[in-house]
């Protein structure tokens, strides 16, 4: 009998085990010495199933979860013929299933709480699962998506979502009545003023005030939603010139008092250079606190800063937008230190930069902003870049933020502002439910017929899970979250009154998330969608969703949109059912990852342009929320290539970053790109090449897993995605 494999075995609550083949031979002796002499196996034959399953598990490419093991198990014993010893091992599978349904959440917790549950330590690339208030944030999702598979949820979404058929994406949170993501009307707070914990805060009189107002008020907002939120520079960019105001006045007495010359030029340089240490002193401010700050689930706000200079007026405005955003990428290149005093690469705040007709040539007259966001990309990963030209052409004129990494509103006619522009701070998301295409694809067995059949079957039942999404969100009272619905992020509701009316006519939207588009074509076509035969179909599949999205729409009055979802620790899920459902198929199921939305797969060899132009032809089929990338080695002494990519973005692709490498080790002090290697039991692990540590507590990493900056490592999924990567330049 082989003993020696070394593969690992998630168990039922997360924990991640070596693989013990004398389980197995307990397991089959249990249950055939339950069955008549007659029909019981020998030794031989028990010992065999085992060495077969061993030789299974040892073969596969990722840690085989226990219910995996079981299916084996029946299946050897049927191939052995043993037919009343499988029967007998089902039924006391079944007993021990129902025993598990009672204490499932329990388990769970107490497996989490001990820092066994891999799942959970790895779920989320930005939260570190030892400290206690992500435990506590942890334990009720627990807690949460017991009671949704339960109770909440119809039985068909929850079997679809276990299964990977769909991922009904934050049943962590489902149970409260949270939302999504949002872009936070920060201009009607700052400007109205607003309240903080039963708090009026009035308009502030300075800059630095209205900085510091605005890290309090996205920490409040992060602990009332559970995803993304941006606001813009702009809304803080009116209160540079309140302070120079007031500096001016406060320079004019004390020179007065001092009985020095009133020259103009003087106090215009000595009010300049003061406003100037203000605006470093309230970005370093916003910086500091929304990365040291933490939010109710544990972790620093999921926050993006939206910089475009037109979205002010021209003239002095613009002029004062510009030198906080200078700032903004000063202090971002500079990084932050972490406790061992070492400059790193910090998660957030992510950074938008808008590409324009002002700030994309030589001879503009912003470009020297552009030059220093390319020198900050190329040293720390953002900002990443939204191409004001193509945005205009794709979303009826306007340019603005995505809500957090990707999530775009949709334009609508029926939400405006007071002067007729289409609205845009103040609205939110109300939830995604994935479809996995590549579930799909495998289902049909490559019949293009059965393809659609089945493609229609799924769509509907993700429409159906959505629907379960907006009804939970109906009947909230603002009383709930009052800075939220209250309080001006994103409405003034009053007390005791329901969120309804936000929640229908486009105020807010809902996504119907894809992913795995790449292997989908790969089963269908036996090809990658960048192949010229096998891009009509996908571009087909894209188009029906978006047909499907407009039919709900139009039949409910609620914004359905096509999300290309963000696959972070589900990219593994998906990718592990879809193996036990389908086996190891070379192409599309053979990874322990599936692709992300449209993208290009991480291992096809193309170059960044080709790449970003052939995905812009995607985004404008994902208007709920999209986002390219290209791979890259270390730019830093190569800003002039950082720009040309910038200019091909804003010539030809709506939103697109630059994924490049930000490591160091606190063994050696190496601060080149930390690899991923494999250990003695196969498992993928982090190590310095140029001192060998492998310890992930000795070593800063942030890698870009889905259009967002991830430092808390990932699962064995996405880092083997991650290591699969080719450069694109």
């Amino acid at each position: 009998m082989t003993t020696d494999v070394k593969t690992n075995v998630i168990k039922r609550n997360g924990k991640e085990v070596s693989f013990d083949v004398s389980k197995i031979v307990s397991a089959i002796t249990k249950a055939n010495a339950s069955v008549d002499h007659l029909h019981q196996l020998n030794e031989y034959q028990i010992n065999a199933v085992a060495d077969m399953i061993a030789k299974q598990v040892e073969e596969a490419t990722h840690a085989v979860n226990v219910e995996d093991i079981q299916d084996m198990v029946e299946t050897g014993i049927m191939e052995m013929r043993g037919y009343e010893v499988a029967q007998k091992y089902v039924r006391y599978r079944y007993k021990r299933e129902l025993t598990r349904k009672s204490n499932t959440t329990d388990n769970g917790i107490l497996a989490l709480i001990e820092h066994l549950n891999e799942e959970v330590k790895q779920e989320n690339s930005n939260k570190n699962p030892v400290i206690n208030s992500t435990q506590r944030d942890y334990m009720a999702g627990e807690v949460s998506k017991d009671l949704s598979r339960r109770v909440l949820l119809p039985e068909e979404i929850v079997r679809a979502h276990e299964a990977g058929i769909i991922h009904f994406h934050d049943t962590d949170y489902f149970a409260q009545k949270e939302h999504n993501c949002d872009l936070i009307n920060l201009e009607d707070m700052l400007q109205n003023g607003t309240v903080i914990s039963e708090t009026m805060i009035e308009k502030p009189h300075s800059f630095f005030t209205a900085c510091n107002v605005t890290t309090q008020i996205v920490a409040q907002v992060a602990s009332n939603q559970y995803g993304g939120q941006s606001f813009s520079l702009a809304h803080l960019a009116p209160f540079v010139d309140i302070s120079r105001q007031k500096l001016r006045k406060n320079v004019i007495a004390e020179r007065q008092e001092c009985g020095e010359s009133l020259d103009d030029a003087i106090i215009d340089r000595v009010v300049e250079r003061r406003l100037r240490e203000e605006i470093k002193s309230g970005i370093q401010t916003i910086q500091y606190q929304l990365i040291t700050l933490m939010t109710c689930n544990g972790q620093a706000p999921f926050v993006t800063m939206f910089m475009y200079l037109d979205e002010v007026p021209e003239g002095r405005t613009r002029d004062d937008l510009a030198m906080i955003i200078e700032e903004v990428m000063i202090q971002r290149m500079q990084g932050v230190k972490n406790e061992k005093g070492v400059w790193i690469t910090p998660a957030f705040p992510k950074l938008i930069y808008v590409l324009d007709e002002d700030n994309i040539t030589e001879d503009s007259k912003y470009w020297h902003l552009t030059e220093l966001a390319a020198k900050c990309t190329a040293k720390r990963m953002v900002p990443d870049y939204i191409s004001a030209k193509i945005m205009k052409e794709m979303k009826g004129g306007n340019v603005y933020p995505c809500m957090g990494c990707r999530s775009f509103l949709t334009v609508e006619d029926s939400q405006r502002n007071a002067d007729g522009s289409h609205k845009f701070y103040g609205r939110f998301n109300q939830g995604v439910v994935t479809i996995n295409l590549v579930d799909v694809a495998c289902s049909s067995e490559g019949d293009m017929d059965r393809f659609w059949e089945i493609f229609e079957e799924r769509l509907e039942l993700c429409h159906r899970a959505l629907r379960c999404r907006h009804e939970r969100l109906l009947g909230t009272i603002s009383d709930v979250a009052p800075i939220l619905w209250q309080n001006g992020a994103l409405a003034r509701l009053k007390k005791g009154e329901t969120i309804d009316k936000l929640l229908f006519n486009g105020y807010s939207t809902i996504s119907l998330g894809y992913c795995g588009l790449h292997e989908m074509c790969v089963r269908m076509t036996g090809k990658s969608h960048t192949d010229p035969s096998a891009k009509p179909f996908a571009l087909a599949v894209m188009q029906k969703m978006n047909d499907k999205c407009k039919e709900w729409k139009e039949a409910e009055n609620i914004s359905y949109s096509v999300y290309g979802t963000p696959m972070e620790s589900t990219t593994y899920k998906f990718a592990k059912c879809l193996q036990k459902r389908f086996g190891i198929i070379p192409g599309v199921t053979d990874k322990n990852y599936i692709t992300n939305s449209y993208h290009v797969h991480v291992t096809e060899e193309i170059d960044a342009f080709s790449k970003l132009k052939f995905e812009s032809e995607f985004q404008k089929l994902s208007p709920g929320g999209a986002i390219s990338y290209v791979e890259v080695p270390n730019m830093q002494q190569n800003i002039p290539a950082v720009l040309s990519v910038m200019k091909f973005i804003y010539e030809n692709i709506m939103y697109a970053e630059l994924n490049t490498k930000s490591d160091y080790c606190e063994c050696c002090g190496y601060d080149g790109e930390i690899k991923i290697v494999e250990d003695e039991s196969g498992k993928l692990v982090w190590e310095c090449p140029n001192c060998g540590n492998r310890a992930q507590d000795k070593m800063s990493v942030a890698r870009r897993t889905c259009g967002y900056i991830g430092t808390q490592f990932w699962n064995q999924g996405r880092t083997q995605e991650i290591r699969d990567r080719v450069l694109h330049l």
